[in-house]
């Protein structure tokens, strides 16, 4: 996504445009980070704790996090988010609606756009003749699309529900190329009756495959922009390989009035990367986050995550991690929550602000 911040930053325009598009988005087979804009994230009361939530999540945004939650819902709920990133660049909203069908299941449906708009297209900007036309700019935009149908049900087991997702994802850029994509998620939640909770969220368990179409025209108008570079059309599909979430959390009541409830998740990758715990076969992040609540009207959270080992300039290695906090207002069936919340070295500003409102529909009745 550090193309998108080069781009509109630019102070010369750059007739190579779509060919750095080209070169990033349009590889061949399995790729590490496919679909990344599907892990950032939902919900700022989640992210206040530093995405470890998928243990105990029990709301319209179980959806997205751990649909096995879904069938906690007593009511309809509704759910907004928006953040910026990379300096207020992109845009990343959220919305979520979930609703019990009955005392055993629930369903939701939840749509995440994470996109950069108003992008220059100069592929056209010097003519025929070799003349620079500024008229013959275009603005476009690079827009990723996820659709998630949820479903959860009880199991016969007290405490244990189940729950799967159905996702399709829609990806474009432009006129360039644009792409379709289908995957599975499924998750499962196991509630004690001493307050602790267990839940596993299954990510694209069956692969989630994306196959990109490629404008040919316009692959033809940059083919040769730079000599020996790009010369062929790139494959068009890609596949994101299955990760797993861990979660385990514990609830404290204090004197009825004041609620912790504390939750590690590990969040595991089947490839070899900079995470924490990393393996040929698997690499483990693990993520902490708590929530302190007054009165069930006021929270207070935080979180630790994203442990890397940062390789430094001079070949050793750096433990990082990324901080988050956030607070949070409940009155009757409104929710507002707020997330202070670092989501990686690739933005420009370490920090982005995350706002989200939930409506629970029992404020109507």
């Amino acid at each position: 996504m550090c193309i998108f911040v080069k781009i509109l930053h630019l102070k010369k325009y750059l007739l190579v445009l779509a060919l750095l598009w080209a070169s990033v988005i349009f590889a061949q087979t399995t790729r590490k980070y496919s679909n990344e804009f599907m892990n950032i994230g939902v919900d700022a009361a989640a992210l206040g704790m530093a995405n470890a939530v998928v243990g105990y999540s029990g709301d319209v945004n179980s959806g997205y996090w751990n649909p096995a939650g879904l069938v906690q819902l007593e009511d309809n709920q509704l759910a907004l988010m928006h953040s910026s990133y990379f300096a207020n660049i992109a845009n990343y909203n959220y919305a979520a609606f979930g609703m019990p069908l009955d005392d055993q299941s629930a369903v939701g449906i939840s749509l995440i756009r994470f996109g950069v708009d108003d992008i220059l297209d100069t592929t056209q900007l010097i003519d025929e003749q070799g003349n620079i036309n500024y008229d013959n700019i275009r603005l476009f935009s690079a827009a990723d699309y996820g659709l998630t149908f949820s479903y959860s049900r009880r199991l016969p087991v007290p405490g244990l529900n189940y729950g799967v997702n159905a996702k399709i994802i829609r990806r474009v850029i432009g006129d360039f190329a644009s792409s379709w994509g289908f995957g599975l998620d499924f998750g499962i939640q196991f509630h004690s009756d001493n307050s602790w909770y267990l839940g596993l969220m299954a990510r694209d368990i069956t692969t989630t495959f994306n196959a990109w179409s490629i404008d040919e025209d316009k692959l033809a108008d940059i083919q040769n922009a730079i000599e020996g570079e790009n010369q062929e059309a790139p494959a068009g599909t890609e596949l994101t390989l299955p990760k797993l979430q861990l979660g385990v959390a514990k609830i404290w009541e204090f004197n009825y009035d004041y609620v912790l409830r504390a939750e590690l998740d590990l969040i595991m990758r089947f490839e070899e990367n900079n995470d924490l715990i990393s393996s040929s076969f698997v690499s483990i992040n693990p993520a902490f986050g708590f929530e302190f609540g007054y009165t069930d009207m006021v929270f207070l959270r935080g979180g630790l995550g994203n442990f890397q080992n940062e390789l430094q300039i001079d070949n050793t290695e750096r433990l990082s991690f990324q901080p988050s906090f956030g607070v949070g207002f409940k009155y009757r069936g409104i929710y507002v929550d707020y997330a202070f919340t670092d989501i990686g070295d690739q933005s420009a500003a370490l920090y982005s602000n995350v706002f989200s409102l939930k409506l629970d529909f029992s404020i109507f009745r």
